[in-house]
């Protein structure tokens, strides 16, 4: 607060419960207009509007109360950033204090709203690498911690062995050959003293942030997360180089959907105006669409439907989400006929089966009967589409690892052999040691404390409450794998270490855009 910005002109009964109100409000407003408790009567918080010279902001009884001495130059001068945004743009100025804006998931603050504590540097997903707390973008670390996200200890317990190991990147090279590594943790080479070289394995490569123009990181206007720029409020382009022409609130306010999202959750805003995720780039303006993307036609899509180009089964229009259906069809996805002799709840339920989707999510239901997908594929069959023999295949598409065979998406293992794919030899060669130090990961840890090992090789859990667990040590989770329908990698390719590996003619990040032959 700038004590000579406001005059106070109040009786003395008055004064000091006013300027205690000016002070707290200056100094610790959230942005909000309201009013203030004395013990006396309500009076109108300041900040509730911008003031000028000569402006009043309390009356009592008609009596003026203060008055902005500053002109509207001096109080934006106050307000300014050494980069020239008012309030940081994030706040609005009055009479030479910013009110900061208060945004999700905290409120900025500081004598210019420049402080928020939720763009901290992370390591290893956690905010100053969970050894210390964030100060206005800044991380302050514990004890014996340090580093832009606490992620190095200053005294280490580890064998140099153990070390290098944490180090590794998953393609096995210590800190990407871009730094050294100390006490498990990469410290990035920094020749420039730029900080252009970072990441957990120093494999991001900052200076695809760098603006050609100015020199500066994300044009100084940003943060740069693994050569991606997050620019501040009031900034877009690649490098954070254009400005909006509209305040962030007004920006927010105009991309906030009927049900209160940022363009639904389903698109980015930049500058008032929704960029929507397009998933599916053979559409005029993908599935995704209207001026906050609250429209989403994948719901009008069916499981077959994705072999061509027809939505609603082909029997209806797409109408933001809901099908409308063409005469003698019905359905919510138009795919009933009238004339069959089944009603559509008695057809799904004899396409269903055992499954909660009609046809397993593999082919197309109609009047109670099953046509599998993909048309001629014989590994996709049953009376409901049951069966599914590519589940029978590895990455590289052998059949139970060659040691077996399929029979119904499950492998038959031949005599010696077991596992799910037909892979693990009953019989082992190598001695009890030999095996764990092979299943060991680098922190010391059998399979990661979630399966068991077997001639040098982790066998994750195979309770139906691990279903998820996979990976050469037990150390993926498949349910970050992205479902459609219902369905993990909509059933169209496997899980691998949370990432879909797409069967041929899918793509997609779920597997879920057919790209080969129409049908």
């Amino acid at each position: 607060m700038h004590s000579h910005a406001l005059t106070p002109k109040i009786p003395w009964k008055y004064g000091w419960e006013l300027l205690l109100v000016m002070q707290h409000l200056l100094s610790n407003s959230t942005g909000a207009c309201g009013t203030v408790r004395s013990n006396r009567k309500w009076m109108p918080a300041l900040g509730c509007r911008k003031m000028q010279r000569g402006e009043v902001e309390f009356k009592e009884n008609g009596q003026q109360l203060a008055v902005c001495t500053l002109s509207a130059e001096s109080s934006q001068r106050r307000c300014k950033t050494p980069e020239g945004l008012i309030c940081s743009g994030r706040g609005e100025c009055d009479c030479g204090a910013c009110i900061c804006q208060v945004a999700e998931p905290g409120n900025y603050y500081g004598p210019r709203c420049e402080c928020h504590d939720w763009v901290c540097a992370t390591y290893d997903g956690k905010t100053c690498g969970g050894h210390g707390v964030c100060h206005c973008g800044k991380c302050e670390c514990d004890e014996d911690w340090f580093g832009e996200a606490c992620q190095y200890q200053e005294d280490c317990n580890l064998t140099n062995k153990k070390s290098k190991e944490l180090c590794r990147n998953p393609q096995g090279v210590v800190c990407s050959n871009a730094g050294s590594c100390h006490c498990g943790s990469c410290m990035c080479h920094d020749p420039d003293g730029k900080s252009l070289v970072t990441g957990r394995f120093c494999e991001c490569d900052d200076s695809e942030c760098l603006d050609e123009d100015t020199g500066e990181v994300c044009g100084g206007h940003g943060q740069c997360y693994c050569g991606n720029c997050y620019c501040a409020a009031g900034w877009h382009g690649d490098k954070c180089e254009l400005q909006c022409d509209i305040s962030p609130w007004e920006s927010k306010r105009r991309c906030t959907s009927p049900d209160g999202k940022i363009c639904s959750n389903r698109g980015t805003c930049i500058c008032g105006e929704c960029t929507c995720y397009d998933v599916d780039p053979s559409g005029d303006w993908g599935d995704i669409h209207g001026d906050t993307c609250e429209c989403d036609e994948r719901s009008c899509h069916a499981t077959y439907d994705r072999y061509s180009d027809d939505f609603c089964s082909g029997h209806g229009q797409c109408n933001c989400g809901r099908c409308d259906c063409k005469e003698g069809w019905m359905g919510k996805k138009c795919e009933h006929p009238l004339s069959c002799s089944l009603s559509l709840e008695s057809s799904l339920k004899k396409c269903k089966g055992t499954s909660n989707m009609p046809c397993f999510g593999r082919g197309l239901c109609q009047c109670g009967q099953c046509a599998c997908h993909p048309p001629g594929d014989t590994r996709v069959h049953g009376r409901n589409c049951e069966c599914d023999d590519r589940q029978c295949e590895d990455i590289s598409g052998e059949i139970c690892g060659g040691h077996g065979f399929c029979s119904c998406g499950r492998c038959i293992c031949g005599d010696g052999w077991f596992g799910k794919l037909c892979s693990f030899p009953r019989t082992c060669e190598m001695t009890d040691a030999q095996s764990k130090e092979l299943c060991e990961t680098a922190d010391g840890v059998m399979c990661n404390g979630k399966g068991s090992c077997h001639c040098g090789r982790c066998i994750c859990s195979g309770s139906p409450q691990d279903w998820w667990v996979s990976g050469e040590y037990c150390e993926c989770d498949d349910r970050e794998c992205d479902k459609h329908d219902g369905l993990i990698c909509t059933g169209n390719g496997m899980c691998n270490c949370g990432n879909c590996d797409c069967w041929d003619g899918w793509t997609g990040n779920a597997c879920e855009i057919w790209v080969g032959a129409e049908y």
